[in-house]
């Protein structure tokens, strides 16, 4: 016999016992679709509105790999950061208007304070600008090297800062807020995507020959995120200490001691399951052991042949700042050949011995302050993109060029120096996934505002995470009862950056 409740106007109808059943299975299905996106398992098909997403990390080996979102232009990153507020308009913005009306008060600017104080008139750049290779971008000579490579870069030149004071500035840039306790980016990177090698640390931070930045640790720290994620600071100069074992501790006797350990700390894990922070520890410390042959290789520059520390500079026996540098470039490449997943090169560091001595705050006489730091950027970072290019790394590196925020197209009344400016600067990106040779938005006639593409830091670090195959909007970890992300509730992806 027909049964009509399955069978009416041709469609097919459930029972009371079907529909209930699936309804049971429904519910289930949202549930379990909801645990699985907020682990990250449903990632690539939700997009980058979608539910958020924490890596899930184990706290036995908490830098093991982990996908990305979805398919990357970049594994890893290198950031070039130079301390002090880097002048886009004596490096990277040229500006004729400025040239024209050098000496003229800034149009509108009659009452204008800024950071330190009342503003003088318009002043040209004290270096000359000239078109670098087929694309005819205009690049300072006082980066003249660097400016080689202007048709492999992508320029934002429109970029604006929350804040007009170097500690706040640099924490902005390094962590996408102005106050101290939260996730460098490049915490939150390997916090994502672990690391693809198991005998150095997956992030690490190489501060400037003449010490760290304004801001310190806050550049690389973890914040609120697992400790592991934290960026291990060292350079070509001050290797990692405590590494090599004591005198008279030969290295079997070592390496047996480190085997003796590893199996006590697997007992005690046996008796102790579930102890995630006794599970940090120990790999913590296993690390540390493994570094202890890993770091001496990689930070010995002997094995450089004379033809690439020429270079990068790191030859120079006059300017022993700048070799300093060069070796840490030459680092910050090796590291990279290894696999080490997100990098901070520093450039200038915290003030000592006076104003604009030691980083690029240059307020009193730019001209001679910038003369010294020019050439100890200059030739070692072009060096650095030079021999990475050669070397095929930028198919699979992206690098970023940053500084705090900008400097006025005034000179400081009573001085020949430029003054703190957040409301527009200059950044450029190269490499994996970067369209080249490119600029994106605009300052100013005079590189005083950002009118064009108005940017944020937002986006820039929006835009990075992208090239690394991350939902910027997604990435999340949840602490104090917010769901927290780099790019806080904000940024947008620079998609015309993007090649």
């Amino acid at each position: 016999m027909k049964n009509e409740s399955r069978d009416m106007l041709g469609r097919h109808l459930l029972s009371r016992r079907e529909s209930m059943g699936s309804m049971a299975f429904g519910l289930s299905s949202i549930a379990m679709t909801g645990l699985l996106s907020r682990q990250g398992a449903l990632a690539a098909d939700s997009g980058e509105d979608g539910p958020p997403i924490r890596p899930k990390v184990n706290a036995a080996n908490p830098n093991a790999k982990r996908d990305a979102h979805f398919a990357p232009k970049a594994k890893n990153v290198l950031m070039i950061f130079c301390s002090g507020a880097c002048s886009h308009l004596d490096t990277f913005d040229y500006k004729p208007a400025l040239m024209e009306r050098n000496g003229q008060p800034l149009p509108g600017g009659d009452e204008l304070i800024t950071f330190q104080g009342k503003q003088g008139n318009l002043t040209r750049s004290p270096w000359e600008f000239k078109p670098r290779g087929e694309s005819g971008k205009m690049v300072s000579t006082l980066v003249d090297h660097i400016g080689e490579h202007a048709d492999d870069m992508a320029f934002i030149h429109s970029l604006t800062s929350k804040t007009n004071t170097h500690g706040p500035g640099e924490n902005f840039m390094s962590t996408g807020f102005t106050l101290d306790g939260f996730p460098s980016i490049g915490a939150w990177v390997t916090y994502a995507l672990g690391s693809v090698v198991d005998d150095l640390p997956a992030f690490v931070a190489i501060s400037d020959p003449r010490g760290t930045p304004q801001s310190s640790v806050n550049n690389w720290g973890p914040g609120f995120l697992p400790a592991a994620f934290q960026g291990t600071d060292f350079n070509a100069s001050k290797p990692i200490e405590n590494l090599n074992p004591p005198k008279g501790i030969t290295k079997g006797t070592d390496t047996a001691t480190r085997g003796f350990l590893r199996r006590l700390n697997e007992r005690y894990l046996e008796r102790f399951p579930g102890d995630a922070q006794l599970a940090a520890r120990i790999s913590s410390y296993e690390l540390a052991a493994r570094m202890q042959l890993s770091v001496p290789e990689v930070s010995d520059m002997s094995s450089e042949p004379e033809h690439i520390l020429k270079l990068y500079g790191a030859d120079d026996t006059e300017n022993k700042l700048k070799a300093s540098f060069a070796k840490n470039c030459i680092l910050a490449r090796r590291l990279i050949e290894k696999g080490v997943r997100f990098i901070q090169l520093f450039n200038g560091s915290y003030q000592t011995g006076g104003e604009g001595t030691s980083n690029w705050d240059g307020h009193k006489q730019i001209k001679n302050q910038y003369s010294v730091h020019g050439p100890i950027l200059d030739q070692p970072v072009a060096g650095l993109l030079t021999d990475m290019k050669q070397r095929g790394l930028l198919e699979d590196t992206l690098i970023v060029w940053t500084t705090e925020f900008g400097r006025m197209p005034t000179f400081q009344a009573g001085a020949s120096g430029r003054d703190h400016n957040p409301s527009g600067f200059t950044a450029w990106m190269m490499g994996a996934g970067v369209k080249a040779p490119f600029e994106y938005g605009a300052t100013d006639e005079f590189g005083y505002k950002a009118v064009e593409n108005v940017a944020t830091v937002y986006d820039f670090h929006a835009t990075i995470l992208h090239l690394l195959g991350l939902h910027h909007k997604r990435l999340s970890f949840y602490h104090n009862g917010i769901e927290r992300r780099l790019t806080d509730v904000h940024g947008h992806v620079i998609k015309d950056v993007l090649a």
